[in-house]
């Protein structure tokens, strides 16, 4: 299982997708829970986007630091990510 990082300019159409669960922590974030690679995350998502909207995807492997995030994100992550915040 892994977990993805997604900034969009526009909000997708809807979120179904080949994930187990996308969480929208921030306008424009989404967190994406899925089995699959970072290709195949980033096409799903893509087409679920406007043509003309940007969009960056990355995977997350250690819990972030971060502020001001939807009640509940950093939860989530920890039980999704490793720790380590060197």
């Amino acid at each position: 299982m892994s977990v993805f990082l997604a900034w969009t300019t526009e909000p997708p159409e809807d979120l179904d997708g080949p994930w187990h669960e996308a969480r929208a922590i921030a306008p424009g974030l989404l967190l994406l829970e899925s089995d699959e690679t970072l290709s195949v995350v980033f096409h799903a998502l893509k087409w679920s986007l406007p043509d003309d909207a940007a969009l960056i995807v990355s995977p997350v492997e250690h819990t972030p630091k971060s502020r001001g995030m939807a009640a509940g994100t950093t939860a989530w992550l920890r039980e999704r990510t490793c720790r380590d915040h060197r």
